[in-house]
């Protein structure tokens, strides 16, 4: 555990089987992510996004994460975006913690949060939208239940869409209160079309493993 191994600009192993890896360790970040953040941070001075790949490897045994030396191979390859050995951290934390993106699903497996009759197009990926978004996670997975319900409450018409104020509101409902700066970046991902709507079956998404 104390050795590093080989990171993946030296590793023919291929890429495939990251989501595999990130499944596998999901449920660990989802209660750990904010003292991984806070430790990458502390090593990114220059504020970049990333740190070296061996910054990460001592934070990562540090929150056993529980790699195996070919998962960490795998792992620090798809996230050398720079191709300089460093790891995104940002990238990994987004897509172990927040859903942004479809996943395939058997097909019985029961669909909790059902796709929006109207698929929206998605807008940029920024770190302020991230940040907006681990911000209010915690809140958002004790009470979405409730939240989709309050949510379907306004939305009268049926159509999975609710006017920005609307949106606004029902997570306000539940103490979730959004700094402009903050919905701007989120309207930014989830508005790209400038609608001023939100597909709210699409946002919840992005929570609910």
């Amino acid at each position: 555990a104390s050795r590093h191994p080989q990171t993946a600009a030296t590793c023919s192993v291929p890429l495939l089987n990251c989501e595999t890896i990130e499944n596998k360790i999901r449920k660990n970040i989802q209660h750990t992510w904010r003292g991984i953040l806070k430790a990458c941070k502390e090593k990114d001075v220059s504020k970049l996004g990333e740190i070296p790949v061996s910054d990460f490897l001592d934070i990562a045994e540090k929150f056993s994460l529980d790699l195996s030396k070919e998962e960490i191979n795998q792992i620090t390859a798809k996230y050398d975006l720079k191709k300089n050995r460093g790891f995104a951290y940002y990238d990994f934390l987004q897509n172990c913690v927040l859903l942004l993106k479809p996943r395939e699903r058997p097909l019985l497996q029961r669909v909790i949060i059902p796709k929006p009759q109207k698929l929206m197009s998605p807008g940029p990926q920024t770190q302020a939208f991230f940040r907006a978004m681990l911000r209010i996670q915690p809140q958002v997975l004790r009470c979405w239940r409730p939240m989709k319900q309050t949510f379907k409450s306004y939305d009268e018409n049926h159509t999975g869409l609710l006017d920005i104020a609307d949106f606004r509101q029902a997570l306000h409902e539940y103490g979730i209160d959004l700094t402009e700066e903050e919905l701007f970046h989120i309207l930014e991902y989830y508005d790209k079309t400038l609608s001023s709507k939100i597909s709210y079956n699409e946002f919840l998404r992005a929570f609910i493993q």
